[in-house]
């Protein structure tokens, strides 16, 4: 028999050659099978459902940050809206003093009140409300203005909230010994005095009037005029004002200043102070 015959065969233990069981040649050997994993414990699967809900809590947070910082985006990418943030936070244009005994000239006692001084900016009614709740008036106290105007929405909300907490308002400012001094209040600063109840009158001082216009571009400027007009007429009816307050401002857009008789025949003033 050939060598290599001999090399491939084996004899089997009773003499004859049988073939030797054969392995194909690069065929890796079989890998044993995995033991199966054992079920995870109660404690393992609620980590696992912690981390799930952990992860979709992030991500919401992150989508809802997103949503929000892209509309702030927008918001203050308008010039209105840096106008109220700058006014709210950063420098707003209205200051105010608190003022333990306010006394008008001739007045048996004073009266606690807060002092506003500046222009009407874009947030003030938010910074009023925070004022009047840091000074404590009750009813009755004094709220003292001295405005050159601004804002015409926003003083109107002023007037109602001024209202809304019984506060009287006059037309000053005060000394460092309480003392009222004259002062002036003109255009969207009249509908802030309008909301106190009563109105003092303030010898000397001044209430100017005059037709409202809007400083932005509108699509009509006359339906604008007819509907600001109308807004002003009803808040004023609201405050107790005769309408004759807005046939005044309408006839001319430079500041007209009231007689005091003029203020008191309108009830614009309640209760003359000084003399009318």
């Amino acid at each position: 028999m050939p060598a290599d015959d001999q090399n491939d065969r084996g004899r089997s233990p009773t003499g004859p050659w049988v073939a030797r069981p054969t392995r194909p040649w690069g065929a890796p050997p079989r890998a044993p099978a995995s033991p199966p994993q054992a079920p995870a414990s109660p404690r393992q699967a609620q980590v696992r459902r912690a981390g799930r809900r952990g992860l979709w809590s992030v991500a919401f947070f992150v989508l809802l940050m997103a949503s929000v910082g892209i509309r702030a985006y927008k918001d203050l990418s308008r010039p209105e809206a840096w106008a109220y943030w700058r006014d709210q936070y950063i420098s707003p244009s209205l200051t105010a003093q608190s003022i333990a005994n306010a006394e008008f000239d001739g007045a048996t006692r004073g009266r606690p009140a807060l002092a506003i001084r500046g222009t009407i900016g874009p947030a003030a009614a938010g910074w009023l409300r925070q004022q009047l709740d840091q000074a404590h008036l009750a009813p009755g106290d004094l709220v003292l203005l001295s405005s050159p105007g601004g804002d015409l929405q926003q003083a109107a909300i002023m007037g109602e909230i001024i209202r809304s907490r019984g506060l009287a308002t006059a037309v000053g400012t005060a000394d460092e010994a309480g003392r009222v001094r004259p002062a002036y209040c003109a255009s969207a600063c009249v509908l802030v005095y309008a909301g106190g109840k009563p109105r003092y009158g303030v010898e000397g001082s001044r209430l100017g009037v005059h037709r409202f216009y809007t400083t932005g571009p509108v699509d009509d400027p006359v339906g604008d005029a007819q509907r600001t007009a109308g807004l002003v007429l009803g808040y004023f009816t609201k405050m107790g004002v005769s309408s004759a307050v807005v046939e005044a401002m309408s006839q001319t857009r430079e500041v007209r200043w009231l007689e005091p008789k003029e203020a008191l025949a309108m009830n614009l003033v309640t209760d003359p102070v000084g003399r009318p």
